[in-house]
C-alpha cells in the first residue's frame, strides 16, 4: 500500500514538473523573441531572458536527475 501511494505521488509530481517545463520553455522562447525584435538592447531585457533560460535548464537538470522522459512534442519550441 505504501509503495503504491509513493509511486502515485511520484507520477503526479513528474507530470507537474513536465508541465512546468513546458510553460517555462514557452516563457524562455517568448523572451528570446522579444529580445531579438527590440531595436534598443536593454540590460533588463537581457537579464530577464537569461533568467528564463536559467529556470528552464534548472528544471531540465532536475528532470534528468529524476529520469523523467516526456513527449518531445510537448517540449517543442514555439517558433
Amino acid at each position: 500500500m505504501l509503495f503504491k501511494k509513493k509511486y502515485a505521488l511520484r507520477r503526479e509530481y513528474d507530470a507537474a514538473l513536465l508541465k512546468l517545463m513546458t510553460e517555462t520553455k514557452g516563457n524562455w522562447e517568448y523572451a528570446k523573441r522579444i529580445e531579438y525584435s527590440v531595436i534598443e538592447k536593454d540590460s533588463l531585457l537581457f537579464a530577464q531572458t537569461k533568467l528564463a533560460e536559467a529556470k528552464y535548464f534548472y528544471l531540465f537538470k532536475e528532470a534528468k536527475k529524476r529520469h523523467i522522459k516526456g513527449d518531445a512534442s510537448t517540449l517543442g519550441s514555439f517558433k
